[in-house]
Parts: C-alpha cells; sequence; structure tokens
C-alpha cells in the first residue's frame, strides 16, 4: 500500500525503531526491497536520488514505483532523494511520490531555510511531507564539492522551526558512498540535537556505519536511515561472479534473480538491524483502515 513518510515515521522518536530508506535505481531492486519489507512484515522507503533520476525520468520512475506500491501488502513509501529545486520537487509531486527531500545543505543557512520554506509550501498544499538537511553529509569517492559540516544543534531547531519540514536529516560523522561500515558516529551530538528537536531525523550514508551502530541508532530520534551503496555492492558482486561463471548467458531475466536476491536478503539484513519490523502495527493499523492521523 502507498503511505505517507510522516505515517511510517510517526513513532520513531518514542519507540526503538527506525525505518530504511533504500536508493533504487530500476524495477528490480525496487521489487528485491518490496519483497524484503513484505516478508519481514514492516514498512520501507523506496528512494530515488539524483543518478536515478537521470536514468529513469522522474514521471516515467513515479508511476512505475506507485503502482509498485499500491500492489504491496506493507505500507511503501516513494521517496524524492536530494532534491536539488522547486522544479524537480514540482515534478515528482505530480508523478505521485509520497514524501520529498529538498537539498539546500550546500547553501548558507538563511538561503537554505528561505528557499526550504518555498518547498514545504508546495508540498503541503498537496498533503506531501517534506525531508531536508542542515549540515552536510559529503561523499566519500565523488562529488567533491560537497562540504562535510557536522550540524550544530542550535542550527537544527532553528531550521525546523522555521521551516515546518517533517523530517530533518543531520550531519554526525556519516558520508554518503562509503563501502566499509569505519564512520565515526558522534552520539553526543545526536543527543544534543536530539534535546532541542522534536521531529524525526534522518541518517545519510548509512552503509558505512557498523552494525552496532545502527542497533544504537534505532534507538534514537532518527526515524529514516538512507542505504544505498550496500544494495548495490550486494547486486555487482553477485552479477559479477554469475557472468564470470556464465559467459554465454546474456539474458537479463537469468543474469539478475540471484544477483536480486542477494539485493533482498541485504534489505533484510538492514531492516533487522534497524528494528523496523517494530513498525508492523502500522501496517495492522492501515491495513484495517484505522486513522494514523
Amino acid at each position: 500500500m502507498l503511505a505517507m513518510l510522516r505515517d511510517v515515521l510517526k513513532d520513531t522518536t518514542k519507540k526503538k525503531y527506525a525505518i530504511p530508506a533504500f536508493n533504487i535505481f530500476g524495477f528490480e531492486d525496487a521489487k528485491a526491497c518490496i519483497d524484503a519489507a513484505e516478508h519481514l512484515g514492516a514498512p520501507v522507503i523506496l528512494a530515488t536520488n539524483k543518478v536515478a533520476l537521470e536514468h529513469i525520468p522522474v514521471a516515467v520512475f513515479g508511476r512505475m514505483l506507485v503502482t509498485m506500491a499500491e500492489q504491496a501488502t506493507v505500507p511503501v513509501v516513494i521517496h524524492l532523494d536530494h532534491g536539488a529545486d522547486y522544479e524537480t520537487v514540482a515534478k515528482a509531486i505530480h508523478a505521485g511520490y509520497s514524501s520529498v527531500m529538498y537539498d539546500g545543505s550546500q547553501l548558507p543557512i538563511e538561503e537554505n531555510i528561505r528557499k526550504t520554506k518555498e518547498i514545504v509550501k508546495l508540498a503541503h498544499a498537496f498533503d506531501i511531507p517534506v525531508e531536508a538537511e542542515v549540515g552536510s553529509v559529503a561523499y566519500r569517492d565523488k562529488y567533491r564539492h560537497i562540504k562535510q559540516e557536522h550540524t550544530s544543534p542550535y542550527d537544527a531547531q532553528r531550521f525546523a522551526v522555521e521551516t515546518g519540514v517533517d523530517c530533518l536529516a543531520v550531519s554526525v560523522g556519516s558520508l554518503h558512498r562509503m563501502e566499509e561500515q569505519t564512520a565515526e558516529i558522534d552520539f553526543e551530538l545526536i543527543k544534543a540535537i536530539e534535546a532541542v528537536v522534536d521531529i524525526p531525523l534522518v541518517m545519510h550514508g548509512a552503509t558505512g556505519i557498523s552494525d552496532e551502530n545502527l542497533r544504537k541508532l534505532a534507538a534514537t530520534s532518527f526515524g529514516k536511515v538512507n542505504i544505498g551503496t550496500a544494495l548495490r555492492m550486494a547486486f555487482g558482486r553477485s552479477l559479477r561472479k554469475q557472468v564470470e561463471a556464465d559467459p554465454v548467458v546474456y539474458d537479463r531475466l537469468e543474469l539478475f534473480p540471484d544477483a536480486m536476491e542477494k539485493v533482498k536478503q541485504a534489505a533484510i539484513n538492514k531492516m533487522l538491524l534497524l528494528n523496523s519490523t517494530r513498525a508492523n502495527t502500522l501496517e495492522e493499523e492501515m491495513s484495517n483502515g484505522e486513522s494514523t492521523d
């Protein structure tokens, strides 16, 4: 069932679980993540970033993913990740996305607040939740122009209050596109931000976070945890082995099944670490038609 981000995150600041947002790039990995969620009876967020939308136009991606979400037996949020501007966010909303992120993290905070408020006004007019970022999470292997800047608790509080966003991405030690689980997460900074921000927090670059720290994050105010590289690595490693083992197989329908199973298992592992199955009461409420307001 297609779900709104605010609904799947509503108890994450109070209870010890978080919901993963898996970056997906097409039908197969979207299906693998939904299959993982259905296996566990837990909600899931499917996120499409700039690279994915350069490959598949947002209007095409949106219609496909919304259809898949509507046919799923668990709550599925369709999320725009790192929306760069007003036009991209508007296109995602028009395409049926049930959550959008505007990323103004590289701007001076005054400009970030001003532009985020414009996005919030647009999205909330259509009852679509908004994520934004204050501070900045850099990249491990590309996009060198993206700065790494830990989030100030003062800035986080101000930003949340002035923009009216539904959840807030903050920078506390992770990096995008990490392949090793060596990120040093500043849990004292997390406590300081939690003390002044009362909406769910969002972690970007979670592939680089150790299993132990993912379990710890599930007990904090982080409600949404973005994971992409872990799935791509599971896919790439499996596909590479299969191509080397079967060099005369060319049909993607034969090449993809094992790789997609590995993606599914990687997704299940992350959902278990984040205790996502604790959110299954939401699925029951939505299936029974109970209000989630």
